[in-house]
């Protein structure tokens, strides 16, 4: 734990958007930190911030988005001198383009061909970032261009560099975007829902490829998803959110093997599991909140079957579990009632447990 070197902390993150129908309070007030070579997941519904969060930091927030507080510091380490602290949010877009963009920090999205020039060689593609950011003349970065599109394993390197996007099967177009987004070194890679238009199969190729290349180079990587299975599969720490707030956080242990927040049973229970004794896949019930108006109490609370009068008045501070563990829920308060986590997440809490020892016993 003394070893960890943060390199990202969001401190009170609060955004809205300007609508027709009044200002959507998308981020209220967000708390999240990286650590250097680490991955952190953010998981959560269709429209519970995780990729505005992100978006904040990379300065690609919609043209209606107003970030009304908080700050977002960046630690990097230019070549041979003293880490350099900058905070994101005031940065300005043209400053962040030029000194942090593609190159301290750079971001996997999920639709590939939206990513890609459709006009342009993927290898000019590769190329452009190092031209710009470094100035690299032309034959070194074809030759790093190369190097990288053999590294994310597209075969035939040298004949695929002069291929287009179209040209290209969806998998081999995310191998170039993750190809693009290495080519300038960052130190912090964004992952927004990178494997989502994949199917199992390539996806898993490109999880894999991704970490590889993270052991590699130590770089940090945030995972925006609202897929578990991917989380379990590459989160060192989970963040949860809802509504626009972190409702839950912890070690990927804690989250999949002692969840405490409702919200977070909801997500869990509700993944694809061949072993259990329900009919149908658990859904939460209800949807999310609109938050064009003010939410007064728990913002789950409408939809959590456990729910206490005091949801409906007051919103939970973050109860600390353990060191790397909290949850805002008021089931944490001392004086709540005991409130134990549900029957058939138990069970498959107690299987994925006996599965993880299993492996452990034969290694």
């Amino acid at each position: 734990m003394e070893d960890r070197v943060k390199i990202l902390t969001i401190r009170n993150l609060n955004i809205t958007f300007k609508t027709i129908a009044g200002p959507v309070h998308a981020i209220r007030g967000v708390d999240l930190d990286v650590y250097r070579g680490e991955t952190v997941a953010i998981v959560g519904e269709s429209g519970s911030g995780k990729s505005v969060t992100v978006k904040a930091a990379m300065g690609i927030l919609a043209k209606n988005g107003v970030i009304n507080s908080g700050s977002m510091e960046f630690t990097y380490n230019p070549r041979g001198k003293d880490p350099v602290v900058v905070d994101l949010l005031k940065m300005g877009p043209k400053r962040l383009a030029r000194e942090i963009n593609g190159h301290r920090i750079a971001m996997i999205f999920q639709d590939p061909m939206t990513s890609l020039d459709p006009t342009m060689s993927i290898g000019k593609q590769i190329m452009e970032g190092m031209i710009s950011h470094f100035g690299m003349p032309k034959e070194k970065a074809q030759k790093k261009a190369l190097e990288l599109l053999e590294l994310v394993g597209i075969p035939d390197a040298a004949n695929r560099f002069k291929n287009y996007p179209h040209q290209l099967s969806g998998g081999m177009r995310q191998r170039v975007v993750i190809a693009i987004a290495l080519a300038c070194d960052p130190e912090l890679l964004i992952c927004d829902e990178p494997t989502t238009a994949l199917d199992v199969t390539i996806q898993a190729k490109i999880l894999e490829l991704i970490k590889k290349v993270q052991k590699e180079r130590g770089i940090s990587v945030v995972y925006i998803t609202h897929d578990l299975g991917v989380v379990a599969k590459v989160a060192d720490y989970v963040n949860v959110m809802y509504a626009g707030k972190i409702v839950e956080k912890g070690t990927a242990d804690e989250i999949f093997y002692d969840p405490r927040h409702p919200y977070t049973w909801g997500l869990l229970s509700s993944m694809p599991n061949l072993e259990t004794s329900e009919d149908r896949l658990y859904a939460i019930p209800g949807n999310p909140p609109m938050l064009t108006g003010e939410i007064v109490g728990d913002a789950f609370a409408p939809r959590n079957q456990y729910a206490l009068n005091i949801d409906k008045r007051l919103d939970a501070p973050m109860f600390k579990i353990t060191e790397t563990h909290s949850a805002a829920t008021w089931l944490l308060h001392p004086d709540a009632p005991k409130v134990e986590i549900p029957a058939e997440l138990r069970k498959m809490i107690d299987r994925m447990l006996r599965m993880e020892k299993g492996k452990v016993d034969r290694i």
